[in-house]
């Protein structure tokens, strides 16, 4: 994510500040309708237990497990209890009435056993809940809790089926940055649809564990009407009519999801060695920005370089009414309205949410206090990259970011630990990348972007931590690294 970071400026040493953005199952869509209201349901004396499943090959979905924890930082959200294998989201958009249905097919692994099966979800109208195949009486949406009775076993696959409809909501931004949005699905006035989901908001379109560390499979169908286009995160899977198809081989967790809706124009081009890209923009109002979008294949070359193979078969970015970016996977979205149109800014921050495929999408964070991780790695790249370009040195780069990195621990506090009300705030990038202009320091530029690119490169659809990242760090490098990783997460000040 790119929302509100300081960043160089194009000339440095003057720096600008640009704010920005951030075992298995199958699924079905539903009809449309109303409120948007939970459907009443009687509530069962007894949670009825899951039947028998079906003769379902669960391993073909086996890419998509999980270890997943849960998340110290929002833990009203997602839940270490199931390990969501696949979603298979069938979705139908009305904007002339802005009802959007939908039939949701979850594989699950239940990681306890457990009397119910809970999921993050807005209140939509349910049409239609069954386990196994079998329908499922009590099922209610609370709380934006989607609770169905059934009886789980750990570690015994069971496919949830969901039909929903009704009108989109978003959910607040727990964050006090510049380019702070509401989350999640998001309506405009002309009925279009598009959605930036980071810390969590994919809940408010599909019933989802949202939260970092559980990563899983996608198809995505969303059939839009005459004349308008849908894209999703994943790899294009054909249109029929105007259905559009999307799938991730690679496993994605919930935040690295989109969906964007509306009368878009496509151009496809390619990236480094084949790579299929796409640009989806608006009509009459995104033109000026594609001369950067097509700038794709040099952002990731420069990254191939030094972090090797782009981590996914498609790239791509689609253009939404927003004044922030995220690194959604394989399909970035940037917003079209920054606050001020500086090409050069433009570009350093889609170099940046390029980064994130890398070192945040292929290889995530289990939790959201590990968020330096992403953020840290990305805006280090960043840097250089500019560097690259308009020639400062590395000894003006050190002075802004310990002049940064002493503002913000000061301000923020370290960024090893986050305040849950203060989500993507600079301290988790700033300060992260001036450790890692200590790190690259300590190591020289080929021993260090030999260590950056075996992390991404042999971790890949991963989740990782600080305890994981420190102790690969010293058995790639050879040398103990703990206390300068932890003395720049931790310190209530700069390190000496």
């Amino acid at each position: 994510m790119t929302h509100d970071r300081p960043h160089c400026g194009v000339r440095f040493p003057a720096m600008r500040r640009v704010p920005l953005a951030v075992v298995a199952l199958t699924a079905a869509v539903l009809p449309a309708g109303c409120d948007g209201t939970p459907t009443p349901r009687p509530t069962p004396s007894a949670p009825t237990s899951a039947p028998a499943p079906p003769t379902i090959d669960y391993s073909a979905w086996q890419a998509g497990a999980s270890k997943p924890v849960a998340d110290k930082l929002y833990p009203k959200h997602g839940t270490a209890a199931l390990d969501v294998l696949h979603y298979d989201l069938k979705l139908a958009w009305r904007p002339e009435d802005k009802t959007l249905t939908g039939t949701a097919t979850l594989r699950l692994r239940p990681t306890v056993d457990a009397s119910e099966i809970k999921l993050d979800f807005k209140p939509y109208a349910l049409d239609e809940v069954s386990v196994n195949g079998l329908a499922t009486e009590g099922a209610k949406v609370t709380a934006e809790k989607l609770v169905v009775p059934a009886t789980v076993k750990t570690d015994e696959p069971v496919t949830l089926t969901v039909g929903y409809h009704g009108k989109p909501a978003t959910t607040p931004m727990p964050s006090h940055r510049g380019d702070v949005e509401p989350l999640g699905l998001t309506v405009t006035k002309d009925g279009s649809l598009w959605t930036m989901q980071e810390p969590f908001g994919a809940f408010t379109w599909y019933p989802a564990n949202d939260q970092p560390s559980d990563k899983a499979l996608y198809d995505i169908a969303v059939t839009v009407p005459a004349g308008w286009s849908a894209i999703a995160a994943g790899t294009p899977a054909g249109q029929s009519g105007t259905t559009f198809r999307y799938r991730s081989t690679d496993p994605m967790a919930s935040y690295l999801q989109t969906l964007a809706v509306g009368k878009y124009k496509k151009i496809a081009a390619e990236g480094p060695n084949g790579l299929p890209l796409t640009y989806w923009y608006r009509p009459g109002v995104d033109e000026r920005l594609l001369p950067s979008l097509k700038k794709s294949p040099s952002f990731i070359s420069f990254l191939e370089k030094r972090f090797g193979p782009y981590p996914f078969p498609t790239g791509g970015i689609v253009i939404v009414d927003s004044a922030s970016g995220m690194e959604t996977q394989q399909m970035i979205t940037m917003g079209g309205r920054p606050a001020k149109f500086d090409p050069a800014a433009y570009e350093e921050d889609l170099l940046h949410e390029y980064a994130h495929h890398w070192f945040g999408d292929s290889v995530s964070p289990s939790t959201w206090t590990d968020l330096w991780l992403n953020e840290g790695w990305a805006t280090y790249v960043q840097f250089l990259y500019q560097q690259s370009l308009d020639g400062f040195s590395d000894a003006e780069l050190e002075t802004y970011l310990r002049q940064g990195d002493a503002r913000l621990r000061k301000r923020l506090g370290p960024p090893g630990s986050p305040q849950a009300a203060n989500f993507a705030e600079s301290n988790v990038y700033i300060c992260p990348a001036a450790m890692l202009k200590e790190l690259n320091d300590a190591l020289g530029d080929a021993e260090f972007f030999a260590l950056g690119k075996a992390w991404v490169q042999t971790q890949r659809n991963t989740q990782q931590d600080r305890a994981s990242f420190i102790a690969f760090v010293n058995k790639q490098t050879g040398k103990d690294f703990t206390k300068l990783i932890n003395t720049w997460l931790d310190a209530r000040s700069t390190p000496k």
